[in-house]
């Protein structure tokens, strides 16, 4: 039988006033009366729950050694958290530009980046060797006044602005970014782009990074430098939005234009006064010259690309007179559609030719004449690097001069051949 007794044996045969057990050690100590306010200490123990006999006591320790210990390892543990937090805040800086969390939904507040940021430094590369162009009679094609930009390319006061901007002009004055003001001269316009290389008497002047435009990718950075509507050293920032666009631009007044090819588009801001200034990608290094803006749309600027500009620059430091090179021919870029159409045979290279084939597609007396280049011929490579939607055969011969010899690879009647051209200077009028 059971009994709830807890006093109570199975013979009934006991002292009442004896525990039904006696522990090994001795009898158990009565218990102490608990006040009300008493509350049960934390489980520190690993003991089962289902134990429910006092275990014999254990020899050596007792209660005020063990609150010690616990007291001790509270002081390291508080002491080694201390140590880990001194030594994060002693981390060193977060590098210029860098990100100092990775963000996602719960913490996009906690991203910063250093105001160092790579605009800001390559902002302070280029600008003080950005300079305001200002024009009396006859610049900016056509006003009888105007303020344009440029940048210093060389210490001893070459510069490089657009041609609309200094052409015409009776008298020009460069401010540059520290004050200082020079009497300019047009040392010469390029025949081919809106390019013109202007020189003041000055030496040990800062020079802006020449970058390349070779590589350039949509999405890249981009960064207009000038002074439009009079704000000098005003910045603007966005993509490369596109590559080798092609516009027809025309001044203010919408009394003359010229076709402009092979152009950088932005989406940087780019208004009047910005004409000439520099494009410059986020390594502080000049990509493009700034040189027109579309008035029917927004975020549309175009820039020339320095690798365009830098065969005249070089020129006017040999004291060379600005010349491009020029085979003689017009020619239709061929994409896909147009094969298919003509059958060419090829979706790609420069068919000799006018658009609407009309007129003479090789000039009388040009290089291409001379080579025998005719309507029809199918300009494939030049030196063996292929014509492209890319690398059209404007843009292949640009870093040549007059007078170099280049080889094409040309398709005529299914077959092909390589034909050697010196290559002539291209009319002012061309």
């Amino acid at each position: 039988m059971t009994t709830n007794d807890p006093n109570q044996t199975p013979d009934g045969d006991r002292d009442p006033t004896e525990p039904i057990e006696v522990q090994r050690y001795g009898p158990i100590p009565p218990r102490e009366t608990r006040s009300p306010s008493w509350q049960a200490a934390p489980a520190w123990t690993s003991r089962q729950a289902h134990v429910t006999t006092a275990p014999p006591p254990r020899r050596g320790i007792t209660a005020m050694p063990i609150i010690a210990i616990a007291v001790v390892a509270g002081i390291v543990s508080g002491a080694l958290s201390a140590v880990v937090v001194s030594s994060m805040i002693r981390q060193p800086a977060v590098p210029t530009g860098q990100v100092t969390a990775t963000p996602d939904a719960d913490n996009v507040s906690d991203v910063r980046i250093d105001e160092s940021s790579a605009v800001i430094e390559a902002v302070g590369e280029v600008t003080p060797a950005v300079v305001t162009i200002q024009s009396e009679g006859g610049g900016l094609l056509g006003g009888a006044s105007g303020t344009g930009s440029g940048f210093i390319y060389a210490a001893d006061g070459w510069i490089v602005t657009n041609r609309h901007v200094v052409q015409d002009a009776s008298e020009l004055v460069v401010v540059l970014n520290d004050g200082r003001q020079f009497p300019g001269q047009v040392y010469g316009l390029d025949t081919l782009t809106d390019l013109a290389i202007v020189k003041i008497d000055a030496t040990e002047l800062p020079t802006a990074p020449i970058g390349s435009s070779g590589n350039l990718e949509p999405g890249q950075v981009a960064i207009a430098i000038g002074n439009p509507l009079g704000y000098e050293n005003t910045v603007t920032t966005g993509v490369v939005s596109g590559l080798g666009r092609q516009i027809r631009a025309s001044d203010a007044a919408q009394t003359s234009s010229e076709q402009l090819n092979n152009l950088i588009q932005t989406d940087a801001a780019i208004n009047p006064g910005n004409s000439g200034g520099p494009l410059v990608n986020s390594a502080g290094q000049v990509i493009g010259v700034n040189t027109a803006v579309s008035q029917n749309a927004q975020g549309l600027g175009f820039a020339i690309p320095i690798d365009v500009a830098k065969p005249i620059m070089q020129q006017a430091l040999d004291g060379q007179e600005l010349v491009r090179p020029w085979i003689g021919v017009y020619y239709v870029p061929i994409d896909p559609a147009l094969a298919a159409t003509e059958d060419l045979g090829v979706d790609y290279g420069a068919l000799i030719g006018t658009a609407d084939g009309s007129g003479q597609a090789v000039f009388p007396g040009s290089p291409a004449e001379a080579a025998g280049l005719q309507s029809g011929d199918i300009i494939v490579s030049v030196d063996g690097e292929q014509v492209s939607a890319d690398a059209d055969l404007a843009t292949l011969i640009l870093p040549h001069a007059p007078g170099d010899t280049i080889t094409l690879r040309v398709l005529r009647d299914s077959s092909a051949r390589e034909v050697d051209v010196t290559l002539g200077e291209l009319p002012s009028d061309g």
